[in-house]
């Protein structure tokens, strides 16, 4: 018997952030501004000040996390009520992997931003500022595993394999430049090869974070009596690859796995496409759309209300 296919929507992580994101939606929409004063009342913060207004905590990772996947679920939850949009499957990259999850109904809303803003303080105070960094590394057709083996005895993991052609390393800053000596070697002519440093304030998805693996299983558990584990199999994890099992422990043992270990979002990919007869990326930005040009799959992104109708407009 055939697979039947779905709708599958996907949410970027950190760094998908920008001054006014989420505002279209909140200005035209009642369902939308309400999402944002929930956000507000459960973590004590103005969320929509800063996402709108010129706020410098909008990249400080403790507040980042709750803002995206609160403008993520106020997109969401807009383009139900506008255009009837509703997803079979879920996926999200890093963070984004907490707003698929609300998405589907396995955390509730307004548990999901007090976690991630628990997450940010944590992924923060784990390494001091300016001691870890991570960088992108982009070349053609990327043997991890050679990868993986050429920076073995350096302070550095890969934290994210996102493509064919690109992979993220995290962990100390002072051995990024050693890291990048070897890429070079290993990615010499006639292949490309960039090395690009990322603007983050740590070393995430680092053996830098297994610090803060237990703190965090402990507030995800605090909350896992609110958890719908057997809504979790339509939402990919991270850090296993393939899709969650219906079990809020597994589902818990997952979330405090991706911490520390690299986000295998190039297999959430492939497993995400094999169910998808339509894959949308809602959020403030679009990494994941051209991840998955590498894979030959199309990704309709949706950044704002202007995006949205040309892109329903194209379905109808």
């Amino acid at each position: 018997m055939a697979e039947i296919k779905g709708i599958v929507a996907v949410f970027p992580g950190q760094g998908s952030q920008r001054q006014g994101m989420g505002k279209d939606f909140y200005d035209q929409m009642s369902v939308c501004r309400q999402a944002y004063e929930e956000a507000s009342d459960a973590v004590g913060l103005d969320i929509a000040s800063i996402c709108f207004q010129e706020d410098d905590r909008l990249n400080l990772t403790e507040y980042t996390q709750p803002c995206i996947v609160t403008t993520e679920v106020a997109m969401i939850r807009g383009l139900a009520e506008r255009y009837g949009f509703q997803a079979n499957y879920f996926g999200g990259h890093s963070l984004g992997e907490f707003t698929a999850l609300v998405a589907a109904g396995v955390i509730p809303f307004a548990d999901a931003v007090q976690i991630v803003r628990m997450r940010g303080k944590l992924m923060q105070e784990a390494v001091p500022v300016g001691v870890g960094s991570m960088a992108a590394v982009i070349s053609e057709g990327i043997d991890v595993p050679a990868l993986k083996k050429m920076i073995e005895d350096l302070p550095v993991d890969v934290a994210n394999i996102n493509s064919a052609n690109q992979v993220v390393i995290s962990g100390d800053a002072a051995a990024l430049p050693e890291a990048e000596n070897r890429c070079r070697e290993l990615f010499a002519a006639p292949k490309t090869f960039r090395f690009i440093k990322l603007n983050v304030s740590a070393p995430f998805h680092s053996r830098f974070m297994k610090k803060i693996e237990e703190p965090f299983a402990g507030t995800l558990k605090d909350f896992s009596k609110s958890f719908e584990g057997s809504n979790a199999s339509k939402v990919t994890s991270n850090y296993a690859g393939t899709f969650h099992a219906p079990n809020v422990d597994a589902v818990i043992n997952n979330l405090v796995r991706q911490l520390s270990n690299s986000v295998l979002w190039r297999e959430n990919m492939q497993v995400l496409a094999g169910h998808a007869s339509r894959i949308y990326e809602i959020g403030p930005g679009r990494p994941l759309r051209d991840f998955f040009r590498t894979i030959d799959v199309t990704c309709e992104s949706i950044t704002g209300l202007t995006a949205a109708e040309k892109v329903f407009a194209r379905v109808s």
